[in-house]
């Protein structure tokens, strides 16, 4: 049920066109994912997220699992049915999050003891039962268990990091019961060591997962780091499978990661800065809340086509956010979303046309204000 097609590779850089077919539709990419973490798009009903064109959505194993616990979601017929989504959905495993998790996790190789952040009740994950609550939730795509080590990292934490991913890798491969109707993808990890991540895409690659990602990046580390380790990695990983840079949102991110030829990404940045005020813009970034937007009776962006953007002026939405009230999130969410859903929808657009190297060019002169070489 799961088929990844390349269908163009640009011939200026390493961005690709490609179709990813799933039990639940077919995904164009490069895509951005909205980050759906508990079963819902903060703000957004389905019906929306159909309306900005999202194909794809986001939720956290994590947090499925502490609330409201994957038995139930699977009672309720799966995720999709438990959240109204006929569309694809990708679970992560919820490493990133438990880790996260600092002195309230430890890390074993059966697998990782952590405390709730909801009740401070104790709680168990291994690989296998990070499979059995995936294949619970039914999501499309779902993700192997890995430790995301943290930024920065000495060379001997992120190897004996690496290496336990690896087994845990093997362990999820051997424990997944749906592989009919889920695609379980490996996640290559490594920190900034490129002979780790070699070694990490190597021994994944050996295991044929059906798509790999890239996890320990947008961690911490500058920007240019990020883009070296995507530029080392990505050639490492098999050109007939569908590559995922994990956790990246912000334009100029997901813009790199197409250049350097990945397919997918997720994050939670536009629907966040969205809750504190702020839009993303064919121009830059707008922080809507500020004094000087107090009498501004224009749109967000006169080149956005979502609901917001046809309907409301930044005045009224700073006058929403300063009040408090919901639907000034609401709105700058749904702008949010759709500018980086149109965002990637002119990026393949482009590699279609041959002409991404000069959208890229564009775009960062409009956005940042600067040149890229």
């Amino acid at each position: 049920m799961f088929k990844y097609e390349l269908i163009k590779k640009d011939t200026k850089s390493k961005a690709r066109l490609g179709k990813i077919t799933t039990p639940h539709g077919e995904i164009e990419t490069p895509i951005f994912m909205p980050v759906g973490t508990q079963a819902t798009v903060k703000s957004m009903t389905p019906e929306e997220l159909k309306e900005i064109k999202a194909q794809i959505i986001l939720s956290n194993t994590y947090h499925l699992y502490l609330r409201p616990g994957h038995e139930l979601v699977k009672e309720a017929g799966g995720l999709h049915k438990f959240m109204n989504w006929d569309k694809p959905i990708l679970t992560d495993c919820g490493g990133f999050q438990i880790f996260s998790l600092g002195p309230l996790r430890k890390i074993e190789e059966d697998g990782v003891t952590f405390k709730s952040h909801l009740d401070g009740s104790s709680h168990f994950i291994s690989p296998e039962f990070d499979m059995e609550i995936q294949n619970a939730l039914g999501a499309d795509i779902i993700m192997a268990f890995d430790e995301c080590a943290p930024y920065p990292c000495d060379y001997d934490y992120a190897k004996a990091s690496t290496e336990l991913t690896t087994r845990w890798a093997r362990r999820c491969k051997d424990a997944h019961k749906n592989t009919e109707n889920q695609a379980l993808f490996g996640i290559v990890q490594g920190n900034m060591y490129k002979d780790l991540r070699e070694k990490s895409a190597k021994d994944l690659i050996d295991m044929d997962f059906p798509g790999y990602a890239i996890g320990g990046l947008s961690v911490g580390e500058p920007s240019e780091l990020m883009y070296e380790m995507l530029d080392f990695t990505v050639p490492l990983l098999p050109e007939n499978k569908p590559r995922y840079n994990m956790g990246v949102g912000s334009p100029d991110y997901l813009i790199e990661s197409v250049y350097y030829g990945i397919d997918m990404c997720d994050c939670v940045l536009p629907t966040r800065i969205a809750r504190n005020g702020t839009a993303l813009t064919s121009s830059g970034k707008v922080v809507v809340r500020n004094a000087e937007y107090a009498h501004d009776f224009t749109v967000l962006d006169p080149e956005c086509d979502c609901y917001t953007c046809r309907n409301y002026t930044k005045a009224y939405i700073r006058h929403l956010v300063k009040a408090g009230e919901i639907l000034g999130a609401r709105l700058l969410t749904i702008h949010n979303l759709r500018f980086l859903i149109h965002l990637m929808e002119n990026i393949r657009e482009s590699i279609k046309n041959d002409t991404f190297m000069e959208f890229r060019q564009e775009f960062y002169r409009k956005y940042y204000k600067k040149d890229i070489s």
